[in-house]
């Protein structure tokens, strides 16, 4: 009887799974940092497992699908700031049919929620064909590709029932910032004091998320009401910030059955802009960081488009630091977030995309942990 009244009362607070699942985030991102984090910072046998991995030339190919090819774009921009690293990323599906060797003989880095993905399991089969040595994050350590991988960086995300990546998709970012961290310092790009800065601060993020979720929460059902009549939306991130933006309107599309699509900001004016209108509003992700110029720089191009947009007179919802004094004032709806650094912003700032996609299917009468057409896992035959 208490099991049952546990469950109903559950239900009432998580109607569904997906949205039990957002929540359930910042404990997943402990769980997954302390597989790899100990009072002194990374535990030796991470370093010991990761130390035979990468190329010595520096030269890495990311494979991946769907929510996964996105952490793969957040890692692209971390691994090549952080560590002067060369990145590739493909999709999985394409990369085991491209044909050929590769001369650069890369370390291929495999990701996949469910480590049974089967495009991603052809890509890996095809780095092993040509020699190439292997890494795979997926969130279940006993799965095939964990396997088969020289090397495995499981995930502690816990079963995830709904089809819309959630919490393994944060943890996927959590664990490929400690890659990158490993690398930095293997690599001599990170000094001491300055890996500890970025595993302490690391280590916030899952207070954070928790602190943030309830407020998220109630403001993203209130824009999907707003925004329930879009026929597209477009989501636009710079930098690290462009993999954000394309996962967004990925949970957008899968969830709720609207049309979004992804671009870097510089690229609006370059097409897209065609099609804004009050059908068509735009999903900004404006957040900054002010201890890094590059970052700096990135926010002050954001809002010289976020000031030419409002002149235009289109819907903007931005997402920006919590007490900015610019973008507020600029954009239809404001969404805060907690500052962070630059590299960090990313866990953050797609919690509310999550939470904005989760409602807009309710909106549209969508059953969000089950979309149609879809599956937790592709692993019929490659495509």
């Amino acid at each position: 009887m208490q099991g049952t009244a546990q469950s109903a009362k559950e239900m009432s607070i998580y109607p569904h799974e997906m949205l039990r699942e957002i929540y359930e985030q910042p404990q997943a991102l402990s769980r997954t940092l302390s597989l790899y984090l100990g009072e002194r910072g990374l535990k030796p046998e991470v370093g010991a497992r990761l130390s035979h991995w990468a190329n010595p030339a520096g030269e890495i190919l990311i494979a991946a699908s769907g929510s996964s090819r996105h952490s793969g774009l957040y890692a692209e921009i971390l691994l090549e700031d952080l560590c002067g690293l060369a990145v590739d990323v493909e999709y999985a599906s394409e990369y085991s049919f491209r044909g050929g060797t590769d001369l650069r003989r890369p370390s291929v880095l495999v990701l996949s929620q469910s480590g049974e993905t089967s495009d991603t399991l052809a890509a890996l089969e095809e780095a092993h064909r040509q020699g190439h040595k292997t890494l795979a994050i997926t969130n279940v350590p006993t799965s095939t590709m964990a396997h088969e991988a020289d090397v495995s960086m499981p995930l502690a995300a816990g079963v995830e029932r709904a089809i819309p990546a959630t919490k393994s998709f944060t943890c996927q970012l959590a664990v490929l910032y400690l890659l990158a961290l490993y690398e930095g310092m293997h690599r001599g790009r990170l000094d001491p004091e300055i890996l500890a800065e970025s595993i302490a601060a690391l280590k916030t993020v899952p207070g954070i998320l928790e602190a943030s979720l309830d407020s998220w929460r109630e403001q993203c059902a209130s824009l999907a009401r707003s925004y329930a009549k879009a026929s597209t939306f477009l989501y636009l991130g710079r930098g690290i910030h462009y993999a954000i933006a394309r996962e967004g309107a990925l949970k957008l599309k899968e969830a709720s059955y609207v049309h979004a699509e992804g671009y870097p900001v510089g690229e609006l004016k370059h097409g897209p802009n065609a099609l804004v209108s009050d059908r068509v509003p735009l999903v900004v992700i404006a957040t900054v960081d002010r201890g890094l110029e590059a970052s700096v720089r990135r926010y002050e191009k954001t809002i010289q488009l976020l000031e030419d947009l409002k002149v235009q007179g289109a819907q903007v919802i931005a997402l920006g630091n919590a007490g900015d004094a610019h973008v507020p004032s600029l954009v239809t709806d404001f969404v805060p977030v907690p500052p962070a650094s630059e590299y960090l912003l990313p866990i953050l700032e797609v919690v509310p995309l999550q939470l904005f996609a989760y409602y807009m299917a309710l909106e549209h009468g969508v059953d969000v942990d089950r979309p149609r057409n879809l599956s937790k896992a592709v692993v019929e035959k490659a495509s």
